[in-house]
């Protein structure tokens, strides 16, 4: 890869997670406690009964827009 298009190109290619740790090295930024507490927890499956009842939730259409909930008074 030679220019900053290519490369940009590339990094859309990429899966959220890897482009994210993308940015994190380029920013020199690291984990904290927390975060690696969330991942750690996300990895034993604690969030998979919430991540459940939101696809519920959504597939029935009990949900709104996160931009119709941001821009209620």
């Amino acid at each position: 890869m030679s220019t900053v298009a290519e490369i940009k190109s590339a990094i859309e290619q990429l899966p959220l997670e890897q482009r994210a740790a993308l940015v994190a090295e380029l920013c020199g930024w690291t984990d904290d406690d927390w975060d690696r507490r969330m991942k750690a927890d996300a990895k034993a499956g604690k969030f998979a009964a919430l991540n459940e009842d939101a696809a519920q939730s959504y597939q029935a259409g009990r949900t709104k827009p996160l931009d119709h909930v941001l821009d209620q008074p």
